[in-house]
């Protein structure tokens, strides 16, 4: 703030120092407690990260290259994903990079699934990881554990197998993934087979899966009672094993031995990698004092609110990966909708965790004027927009909005020095301006928010003015 000579009632043209609003940052800095926790280091003999990064640019080289054309191409890459052309954009790749049409389509799957395209609608477009790709090593890691992540479509899953039993076995893998990791060697495909069966069998039970059997008593017979029928799926069990084998070894994170006796199978350093890092999220969030791994929405982000991004983000993980995508995605919005806005705010902060399968539910809240700054930041920043820049695709009006409700969440959690330090990220020049346009839109807490700001101030002057217009948000008043 500017000086005020001595006999000015009131600093009516206070200028207020122009910076980038970043409300969840200063949000966040309401509850932050600055703790270090000492990085946890990977297994022993797993390779630097540059050799990691290594061999995952070496799994994703054709999607890398393939992405590279569409780009170049700009157009065309729609085309090889749907539509009529796509056939005619395939061949074309297909003779520019001489690749088969067979390849180009599983690259192209993998460049989707890896973050290196990102559709918007009928619109493929360059990821920001396929710009990142040759020279930064931790957007190449994070590319290659989406693509981990996603092995279950890579590769088709058997014919004539219930959706159910598909949905069961990858539910089981992590289980056969850390019996291979911590075999620290090949294990034999009966051992992990033996390992599914059972982890299958306990998924039933908790679903309280209780074969049905006719109690209705009958005459005496001699005749043996038939054997139980063999539980839904246990038949399949090991076609549907050799798919997920088959489709983790795709992606680079395990690799099949036929064997001597029997085929093994043996993590790559990528695949021990990725299952410890899987693992260590897991670990963290378990032992935050939230418990957050099992806790609703709701209570994960409060128990998140006191740590530094870097932290809060591997546990969001570490939440959304116990969880369908499609009901996390929902419980978050329903706590974005609440009252609280440093929980809206982080909401959308563990949504960006999510990224592309929330996209569709994001943009539908943007009608939601509670919720439409935030959703119009994170898919600014999802279509690839700095996040130092996104604030501009907001209206004055909704800028304003964001500043009342990170306001808010500073006076319910915040220290009153913050609070008037946040005065200062306002868009508007002048003290007046931002009361006058504060006053105009109609955000449900500006009396609290004023009123907590006037208390704050040690302007006398400025905290009078402040005052006042909370009194006449709170009358009606002009």
């Amino acid at each position: 703030m500017t000086s005020r000579k001595p006999d000015e009632p009131l600093a009516r043209n206070s200028r207020l120092r122009l910076v980038r609003p970043r409300a969840l940052a200063t949000a966040r800095r309401a509850v932050t407690t600055r703790r270090t926790r000492p990085a946890p280091r990977p297994p022993e003999g797993t390779p630097p990260r540059a050799e990691l990064a290594r061999q995952a640019r070496h799994v994703l080289a054709d999607a890398v290259r393939i992405a590279r054309w569409a780009a170049v191409e700009r157009g065309p890459e729609s085309a090889l994903r749907t539509g009529a052309e796509a056939v005619t954009a395939q061949e074309r790749a297909a003779a520019a990079l001489d690749l088969t049409p067979g390849q180009i389509r599983a690259g192209w799957d993998r460049a989707r699934l890896a973050g290196l395209v990102e559709l918007h609608g009928d619109t493929a477009r360059p990821g920001w990881r396929l710009h990142a790709w040759d020279r930064d090593d931790s957007a190449v890691l994070r590319g290659w554990v989406a693509l981990f992540d996603a092995w279950s479509l890579v590769h088709p899953a058997p014919e004539g197998v219930a959706p159910s039993a598909v949905a069961e076995v990858v539910e089981a893998v992590p289980q056969v993934l850390s019996l291979l990791q911590l075999s620290q060697g090949p294990v034999l495909v009966p051992a992990l087979l033996d390992l599914l069966g059972q982890r299958v069998e306990e998924l039933r039970e908790e679903r309280c899966e209780v074969p049905v059997t006719d109690q209705t008593p009958g005459p005496a017979t001699d005749t043996a009672p038939e054997p139980p029928e063999t539980p839904r799926g246990t038949d399949g069990l090991p076609a549907l094993l050799d798919w997920a084998l088959e489709g983790l070894a795709a992606v680079g994170a395990l690799t099949l031995d036929p064997g001597a006796d029997a085929r093994h199978a043996t993590l790559t350093p990528l695949g021990n990698w990725a299952v410890w890092v899987k693992l260590e999220q897991i670990c963290v969030a378990a032992q935050s004092p939230a418990g957050n791994i099992e806790q609703s929405a709701e209570d994960m982000l409060r128990g998140c609110a006191r740590l530094t991004p870097g932290p809060a983000r591997a546990e969001y993980r570490a939440w959304l990966a116990a969880r369908t995508l499609s009901s996390a995605v929902g419980e978050l919005l329903a706590v974005a909708r609440g009252e609280d806005a440093l929980l809206r705010g982080l909401a959308f902060e563990a949504l960006r965790v999510v990224g592309a399968p929330a996209e569709a539910e994001v943009r539908a809240t943007v009608a939601e004027p509670s919720l439409r700054p935030y959703a119009l930041l994170w898919l600014a920043e999802y279509e690839g927009a700095d996040p130092d820049d996104a604030q501009e695709v907001l209206t004055r009006e909704e800028a304003t909005w964001l500043w009342v409700d990170t306001a808010a969440a500073v006076a319910d959690h915040g220290e009153s020095e913050l609070l008037v330090r946040h005065l200062e990220s306002a868009v508007q020049g002048t003290v007046p301006a931002l009361l006058d346009e504060v006053r105009a839109v109609g955000h449900p807490r500006t009396v609290q928010v004023l009123v907590a700001l006037a208390a704050a101030h040690p302007d006398p002057a400025l905290s009078k003015a402040v005052r006042r217009a909370a009194f006449q948000v709170h009358t009606g008043g002009a």
